[in-house]
Parts: structure tokens; C-alpha cells; sequence
């Protein structure tokens, strides 16, 4: 099969892949919007998950050669197995994303009920899906790898290659216990290296996103040089476990694309009008008249997308719902940016006018909703336990150096508050 897409050109498509997309979890990502309510800030911006799915897959597998086309420590055994899972939790990534994407988690149902726990996690220790929170779109996709209809597809899809819907599980959430040695290779681990393609700091999601969603929003923002950075990734092996690298030449195109991620946020993903929608969404979820509810039951939930969402709207008598299915937000009153202009007294000043804006809207009687968004220049950057990126540098001199991302690069220390918009909304 060849996919000819707008973004990558034509796709080659394996047999293995092409029996995960014909199947109707994968076909469902088809009704799914990629960028929620975006489509009423930039008409252009209907592209759907499941495209964004099928290249992050092919970036997966162009990521993947590119790091080992030099110094290949891995056995031929091994390389195609790799090469076939890591392009597999590629294509699957987003499979539990809920209609509208993010926006419906709120209608999800406590993790427990999904009963992962059971699937994934050792018997008495900590387990993330075993804790009292509401479920997201990431636990809805592991439930479906690993516990689904989807599940026997692809234990024969990739049975060539004796890869189980585990090894996929592990590669998408790097919490998973692995129960076997599947990811291990002449005693080096590769488990690291394989969720960093799929989730990182340097991830095919990102790439093929930004990409794809600077397109058909028609704007600038999320552009940078995709092909430099792929092109400029590597592997660096360290205490038997193998790690993403990025050579030194490219850590100003990777600065470019941090910075491409946080704009794309501030500019598109937060347009006051995707944010409202969202808003008021939300507010129908929260609802006590509200009947929407996503499922636990995973085969019902493969019924689940934009369509029925909105369905469920056109027949709700509630305000909220209607203002979201008829198009009629809430218009903006004011709007503020954090750190325009900056300094301590300014950020006084701005928040006692959003006071005052507020508290003149309650003396008035006028319903309001105040919402603030918030961008962070990185949502790995922050936490302990991720795997560590390294730059390789070389400087034809001395000895290569394998030095740790965040040590070569000062947007981390530039960018280390997030930026924020807190809007004020009323009704026309």
C-alpha cells in the first residue's frame, strides 16, 4: 500500500501496518479532529489523527535508520525487530485519543475502571494506573494495544518479528513493566532509545505535528528544519543502556523547534477562540444535566469520535451545549500576557486589573468565565526520571563528547517560566 501524504510525499506502507490501519479502532482516528476546535480560528485546520499518526510512523522509521546508519551496535536479528516496533508504537501513539481530542477527557472515566493495573504493573509495587485519578487519552491507548479487538491484529500482524502488544505498550509508556528481554541486545538496552522516538524531547509526535499542523493552519509559527535535525540524530550507549543523541551541529535547529513548539502554543493551540470552545465545553461536562460519558468499556469506545460527540450536543437542551454545537462562544472582554511588560510591579498591576474587570462584571450581573492557558517551553525538561538526551560533540580536535542536551543549550535557563494568557470572556 502507498499513502501519499501532504506533508511527506508517498508513504510506503508495510503489511504489518497496513492490517493495523484497516482495522476500526485505527480507522476511527479518521473522525477525529488533530486539533480540536481549531477549525473556527483557522478554517484550513480539519486534518485528523489518523494522518498525523501515519507520519509520525514514517518519521519513526527515517529517525530510527538515521541513528544507527553509523556504528550499528545492533545484531541484524534484532535491527528489523526494533525497526518494526518502534514504526508500530509510532502508528499507535494516539489511538486513545477522545473525540475532539484533549477537550472530552474530562467525561473519562477513574483509571481504575480500565483496569490496567492488572495488564501492566508487579504485584505490590506502585502503579500508575492503579491510583485514584481520572483516566486520559493515554490510558485509553494502552487498553487498546494490549486489551481490545485491536490486540489479536496485532499479534498477528507482528508475529513475523515475534513482537506482542506488550513490547508496544513499552515502547508508548516507559512506566510499563517489561516482562520479558525483548528490548535487550548483546547485554545493551534499548528501551530508552525507542520511547525517545516516540516520546521525548526530540519526538516523531512533535515533528510530524508542528509540521503538519503549520500547514493546514496556514501559518509560520510551528516551522523549523525537520529534515537537519533528522538528519543530525544519532545513539550513544552508556551504562548498557542506548540513548538519543543529537550532534552538535544541529543544537541551534533544535533551539529553533523548542521555541517553534512554545509559539504554536501561545499562537495557535490557545487562539481565544479554540480556548473558549474548550471552555464551554467543559462546563457542559461539568454539567448536572450532562449524559456524556466516555466508556470504560473499550470495544464501546471505539464508537466514540467528533461525530458522536456532536450528535450527542445537537440533541442537549443545555446552554452550554448549544452555545458549543450552534458556533456561539463567548466574545473576549480583555485579554492579558505574562511578561508584557516585564517586571514584578507590572505583573501587580495586571493582576488588579483583572480583579477589578471582575469584580465590575459581578457588581453588573454579567456572567464571565476566566480562563488563563498556560505554555511551557518543555514538559520533560522538569522531571527526574526521564531518559537523558545527549549532544554528541565533535570538534576534530580532541577526543568525541557525549554531553547532556540541557548542558549544550540555554533555552531551558532563558525560558524557565512559562508564559501564560488569562482572557476574560462574556456572553454578546
Amino acid at each position: 500500500m502507498e499513502i501519499r501524504d501532504v506533508i511527506h510525499g508517498t508513504l510506503d506502507i508495510t503489511d504489518y501496518q497496513e492490517r493495523i490501519l484497516e482495522s476500526p479502532f485505527f480507522q476511527r482516528l479518521r473522525n477525529i479532529k488533530q486539533l480540536g476546535f481549531a477549525e473556527n480560528s483557522f478554517p484550513g485546520a480539519t486534518h485528523n489523527r489518523f494522518t498525523h499518526s501515519v507520519g509520525a510512523s514514517y518519521l519513526a522509521e527515517v529517525s530510527f535508520r538515521r541513528a544507527f546508519r553509523e556504528n550499528n551496535p545492533i545484531s541484524s536479528k534484532k535491527f528489523n525487530k526494533f525497526l518494526a516496533a518502534v514504526k508500530t508504537a509510532a502508528l499507535l501513539h494516539d489511538i486513545g485519543h477522545g473525540p475532539l481530542s484533549h477537550t472530552t477527557e474530562f467525561a473519562m472515566p477513574d483509571v481504575r475502571k480500565l483496569e490496567l493495573g492488572l495488564l501492566t504493573c508487579k504485584k505490590g509495587e506502585y502503579c500508575p494506573f492503579d491510583v485514584k485519578r481520572q483516566a486520559n487519552h493515554e490510558d485509553y491507548t494502552i487498553k487498546i494495544v494490549l486489551q481490545s479487538s485491536l490486540t489479536p491484529v496485532l499479534l498477528k500482524a507482528l508475529s513475523k518479528y515475534k513482537i506482542e502488544p506488550i513490547h508496544i505498550a513499552c515502547i508508548i509508556n516507559s512506566d510499563i513493566l517489561c516482562p520479558d528481554d525483548f528490548f535487550v541486545d548483546q547485554g545493551i538496552d534499548y528501551r530508552p532509545i525507542l520511547h525517545q522516538f516516540v516520546s521525548s524531547e526530540i519526538d516523531v509526535d512533535r515533528m510530524d505535528y508542528l509540521t503538519r499542523d503549520t500547514y493546514y493552519c496556514g501559518v509560520n509559527y510551528g516551522k523549523f528544519d525537520l529534515e537537519w535535525i533528522i538528519n543530525n540524530v544519532t545513539h550513544h550507549i552508556q551504562k548498557n543502556k542506548c540513548y538519543l543523541t543529537l550532534s552538535h551541529k544541529a543544537i541551534f535547529t533544535f533551539d529553533d523547534f523548542l521555541i517553534s513548539r512554545l509559539h504554536m502554543f501561545l499562537m495557535v493551540y490557545f487562539h481565544h477562540k479554540s480556548v473558549i470552545f474548550d471552555e464551554m465545553l467543559t462546563r457542559y461536562l461539568k454539567s448536572e444535566d450532562c449524559k456524556y460519558e466516555i466508556p470504560s468499556d473499550i470495544e464501546a469506545y471505539v464508537m466514540y469520535d467528533d461525530y458522536h460527540l456532536y450528535n450527542h450536543l445537537s440533541t442537549s437542551s443545555n446552554g452550554w451545549a448549544k452555545r458549543v454545537y450552534y458556533k456561539n462562544p463567548y466574545k473576549v472582554i480583555a485579554e492579558f500576557h505574562s511578561g508584557i511588560p516585564t517586571g514584578e510591579e507590572n505583573a501587580r498591576v495586571q493582576k488588579a486589573t483583572i480583579e477589578k474587570i471582575v469584580s465590575g462584571l459581578k457588581s453588573k450581573g454579567v456572567d464571565y468565565i476566566l480562563k488563563t492557558t498556560t505554555g511551557e517551553l518543555s514538559k520533560y525538561f522538569k522531571k527526574e526520571d526521564r531518559d537523558p538526551i545527549f549532544v554528541k560533540y565533535d570538534n576534530r580536535f580532541g577526543p568525541v563528547r557525549y554531553i547532556p542536551l540541557e548542558d549544550c543549550t540555554d533555552l531551558f535557563e532563558k525560558y524557565s517560566k512559562n508564559r501564560s494568557i488569562t482572557r476574560i470572556y462574556g456572553p454578546n
